[in-house]
């Protein structure tokens, strides 16, 4: 079972900008000394409040260590807080001496005022328009991001995966995942069906929905090219599909149908009759590679006809 701790970052001491990796040292609460914590999280700062889910392990240079699993950012609560989390540099505009002065004039409503009516702002010694603009639209950037981790770890993606979602998706996170969270697995490397899948039920699609099985699909080819198949029989795919996924035959046929329209997939009738149904990219290959080795041996052919009508000069 997963322990959790809630608590105030006091500095972060290593991040890596690639894979969100990040070292901090965080106050929590009931405990007398900072505590280190580590795991992926999306530009943490200073003065930021987390409530976290994870695991205590002891590193064998570094002690004892608490590895997150989950994550979720609060507003900070005390005025402390409030103005390390604004000296951060996590909002363009705003230093440690700007945070300062806000937070003396506006103490534990600093945030909420910046939210809702960031031209007082100017009240503030040395803001002026220019900087209001610069403040406010940093604070929807970041905002923005916020609501599409808090969104994404909610429904069970982890901070890892929700990282790269993020990266891939930006802003329209939140409306791509919930319009068809099968995505992921096709669009960003390392989060697979099942993942994707995992993450649909949280969501609340259905075990027999149509983007359910039309993903199910793609991932049954991709496992069976991973075995050496270029290509597998219409009629063993659909039992392999129905099988694995539980899902009725016609719903299996229709997914199959959509996925054929959009290219994703081709189906070709063979010699004996049956039909085959390869992944779009391997259909192209195996069409490309024959073309090639026909004009290989037109070639070879014409050359042996020049050197036949050479001979008989």
């Amino acid at each position: 079972m997963l322990a959790e701790l809630q608590g105030l970052i006091e500095r972060i001491t290593y991040f890596n900008d690639e894979t969100g990796y990040t070292v901090a040292r965080v106050k929590v609460y009931g405990r007398h000394d900072l505590d280190t914590v580590v795991g992926t999280m999306h530009e943490l700062n200073p003065g930021e409040i987390i409530q976290m889910k994870g695991e205590w392990s002891t590193h064998p240079k570094f002690g004892e260590q608490f590895k997150i699993v989950y994550y979720e950012s609060k507003v900070p609560a005390s005025v402390t807080g409030i103005q390390r989390y604004l000296g951060s540099g996590l909002i363009k505009g705003i230093g440690p001496v700007m945070a300062k002065r806000i937070v003396a004039k506006f103490g534990e409503k600093t945030l909420d005022m910046i939210e809702r009516d960031a031209n007082r702002l100017v009240e503030v010694e040395g803001i002026g328009k220019k900087r209001v603009e610069m403040i406010s639209k940093a604070w929807e950037e970041q905002k923005e991001i916020r609501q599409v981790m808090i969104f994404l770890q909610s429904h069970g993606v982890s901070s890892a995966y929700a990282t790269k979602i993020f990266r891939q998706y930006g802003n329209a996170s939140i409306s791509v995942v919930k319009e068809n969270p099968y995505r992921l697995a096709t669009d960003i490397f390392g989060i697979g069906f099942v993942t994707a899948d995992r993450i649909a039920v949280k969501l609340g699609f259905a075990k027999d929905s149509d983007l359910r099985a039309q993903a199910g699909i793609l991932y049954v080819l991709n496992q069976l090219s991973d075995e050496g198949h270029v290509y597998y029989p219409y009629e063993l795919l659909m039992e392999e599909s129905e099988k694995i996924w539980e899902i009725p035959t016609g719903i299996i046929e229709n997914a199959l149908h959509v996925i054929t329209l959009e290219r994703r997939v081709v189906i070709e009738k063979l010699s004996d009759g049956t039909k085959a149904v390869y992944l779009a990219k391997f259909h192209l290959a195996e069409i490309s590679i024959a073309s090639r080795i026909k004009a290989l041996l037109a070639h070879k052919k014409s050359i042996r006809d020049i050197k036949a009508d050479k001979a008989l000069e």
